[in-house]
């Protein structure tokens, strides 16, 4: 029987993973082992643990990483933590592979530690780009310490190849996130309202901003021009959910706060949604406003626009639903007159979105299941340009 441990450290990793790891827990050929780190353990993040435990999971590891602290010393004092912790997590459960998801700072101190260890690490979402963030070159760290990788795209995969892993380890399996847009019973209207106690109106924005973190201290100075683009909107309701540990985060956690306070008629906050009321939220609004990558992944299957702002996301693959703009009042204030706009509205339509149409978790539970690990944490480099005699 394989152990196959997946780490999760956000509520949207969880929930982009759920059905990867509900059907993990139910195959008879595989043991499942959880390690939940980082802002699940985390009273000011909601303590997202217990919705894992609720869904029935048993969580094998709690590793605590997340000082209080969202500076650059802060968090590489919690990549080192994490660092640390997870060594000693892998050897005490010693996995045959370990599951991550993405690019945040724990889920590069796994990889190194899995390596160090010589566990074989699995690898999904590898590929993309986000060229304003830190992101961008941990997630290619992690490509480069990894053994099998699953990617959203065709393009990702590609990419994968080109840094080196053998293509027969690279699978386009899509994201695993659509699985719950066709999975999961979305709320009706009435009973997303009920649920988040909340009215919606005539239009309705997600909203979710993230610092970019590549960028110095312009967090306050971006969210307070979305702040400014969103606040003379008529018959428009917003919906915040609020940012990560990433860096200067807790400064756009307090303007929302504070903005909210406010505005309690025609706003409302929540640090965790969870997947069924954030979908559900998707499937009732008119736009995803931010620079949250659920807007480019997830929003288009709803055929709803997304207004993207800024660097953050920039690089990453983007349906004709995505609207891009500057994070500055009045280029974002022009996409969302576009976003209402009869027009676009009507090319909504059609729309595609690129990272598939579920059924990714199935695929990568098959390759999982029969992929021989006996040999594979030796890797040689798969160079495109020519072939490497043996």
């Amino acid at each position: 029987m394989k152990k196959v441990c997946v780490v999760t450290g956000t509520r949207a990793e969880f929930g982009l993973m759920y059905w990867l790891i509900k059907y993990l827990d139910e195959d008879p050929d595989l043991e499942l082992q959880i390690i939940v780190t980082g802002m699940h353990l985390s009273p000011e993040f909601g303590l997202t643990y217990k919705d894992i435990e609720k869904e029935g999971f048993k969580i094998s590891r709690k590793i605590e990483i997340l000082l209080s602290s969202d500076t650059e010393v802060g968090i590489c004092k919690s990549m080192g933590l994490a660092l640390i912790s997870f060594s000693e997590a892998f050897q005490d459960l010693s996995p045959d592979i370990v599951v991550l998801l993405g690019d945040r700072f724990e889920i590069f101190s796994a990889a190194a530690a899995a390596m160090i260890g010589k566990v074989p690490v699995a690898h999904l979402h590898g590929g993309e780009a986000t060229e304003g963030l830190i992101d961008e070159p941990i997630r290619h760290s992690v490509t480069k310490m990894s053994h099998l990788h699953f990617t959203a795209t065709e393009v990702y995969r590609k990419r994968v190849i080109q840094m080196g892993e053998h293509p027969s380890r690279v699978f386009n399996v899509g994201t695993p996130g659509l699985d719950n847009i066709y999975k999961l019973d979305l709320l009706d209207r009435a009973s997303l309202e009920k649920s988040i106690g909340f009215k919606l109106n005539r239009r309705n924005l997600l909203i979710t901003f993230h610092p970019v973190t590549l960028e110095s201290n312009t967090a306050e100075g971006q969210f307070k021009e979305l702040l400014i683009a969103v606040d003379g909107l008529e018959e428009t309701n917003l919906i915040f959910t609020k940012p990560n540990s990433d860096t200067n985060g807790r400064i756009i956690i307090n303007l929302i706060d504070s903005y909210v306070a406010k505005n309690p008629e025609k706003a409302c906050a929540f640090t965790s949604l969870g997947q069924l009321r954030y979908l559900s939220a998707l499937k009732h609004v008119d736009a995803v406003l931010g620079n949250s990558s659920s807007g480019l992944t997830e929003a288009p299957s709803f055929k709803i626009a997304t207004i993207d702002i800024g660097d953050r996301q920039k690089g990453r693959l983007k349906a004709m639903s995505v609207i891009s703009c500057e994070p500055e009042e009045r280029s974002i204030r022009q996409a969302i007159e576009t976003a209402f706009s009869k027009d676009f509205k009507e090319k909504l339509h059609s729309v595609k979105n690129p990272y598939g149409e579920g059924g990714a978790s199935e695929k990568i539970i098959k390759i999982l299941k029969e992929f021989d690990y006996s040999d594979i944490l030796k890797k040689k480099f798969y160079d495109i340009n020519y072939k490497i005699k043996e």
